[in-house]
């Protein structure tokens, strides 16, 4: 059974498919860059302490840095 888990929490080289977006607060920008349910991602660095996390969305190859705080708001699950 797959296990849900929020984006902060993921480790450097992980792959994982987005579920869900847990709030309305998060920017339209996101859908518009690739982050939306159905995605897979890949986690590519970790800033320490609560820098930002850069992610890496497979479908157009972007590099995306997100704040920690919107990273807990995104739920995937490990592929």
């Amino acid at each position: 059974m797959p296990q849900n888990i929020s984006l902060d929490k993921l480790k450097i080289g992980d792959l994982a498919k987005i579920n869900a977006i847990q709030s309305a607060d998060i920017p339209a920008k996101f859908y518009e860059l690739g982050f939306y349910p159905g995605s897979v991602i890949e986690i590519k660095h970790k800033a320490p302490l609560s820098g930002p996390i850069c992610v890496n969305i497979i479908e157009n190859n972007a590099l995306i840095a997100i704040r920690k705080s919107e990273a807990k708001l995104i739920i995937a699950e490990l592929i």
